[in-house]
């Protein structure tokens, strides 16, 4: 960190959490990324029960960061550009309420902040549909169990990282190779 404040924070859900974890893992300003679920009516939620779509939980993740190093705008930018923001309660094959598109804001700067750069990116017109992430309030964060935390660089041979990870992060580091950590 560049100053001696506590990081910001940003919680994000974008369907599966091992993969939003992995984008975010790599951009530069970014001191942790946890995988965990918020925005549900269930405390301490498991995985299992997440993945019943009961819990009202989305798989998401906790980014610290740096805004002296990037701005959480610019972790929106990221975020609406590497899932498929247009798809409701849905990732790919990934369905039900646990893989939303949802931004957490925790505070109302935030929230205007969310809204301003999904309208900036609906307007360019990447996506043939229109965005539909959910803008959601604080809520609380239950961090995933540790065998989820690193599951993509645990586990990049596993079939559904090379399917479904290895292409969003692929196409991150394309995109923001300016923002990447020194390797």
């Amino acid at each position: 960190m560049t100053n001696n404040t506590a990081p910001a924070r940003a919680i994000f859900g974008g369907g599966c959490f091992w993969c939003v974890e992995a984008v975010f893992k790599d951009l530069r300003g970014v001191s942790s990324v946890k995988p965990g679920y918020a925005g549900g009516h269930v405390d301490h939620p498991s995985y299992e029960a997440v993945c019943t779509g009961r819990t009202g939980h989305a798989e998401a993740v906790e980014i610290a960061f740096d805004p002296d190093e990037i701005s959480y705008a610019d972790l929106l930018r990221v975020f609406f550009t590497t899932h498929d923001p247009t798809t409701v309660d849905a990732q790919g094959n990934d369905i039900g309420p646990q893989y939303r598109s949802v931004v957490f804001a925790l505070d109302d700067g935030q929230a205007e902040t969310a809204r301003r750069v999904r309208d900036e990116i609906d307007a360019e017109g990447i996506w043939p549909a229109p965005i539909v992430t959910e803008i959601a309030g604080p809520a609380h964060f239950w961090e995933a169990e540790a065998k989820h935390h690193d599951y993509f660089a645990r586990n990049p041979e596993s079939g559904y990282c090379r399917v479904v990870v290895a292409p969003k992060v692929a196409k991150a580091r394309k995109l923001y190779r300016d923002r990447l950590k020194a390797a």
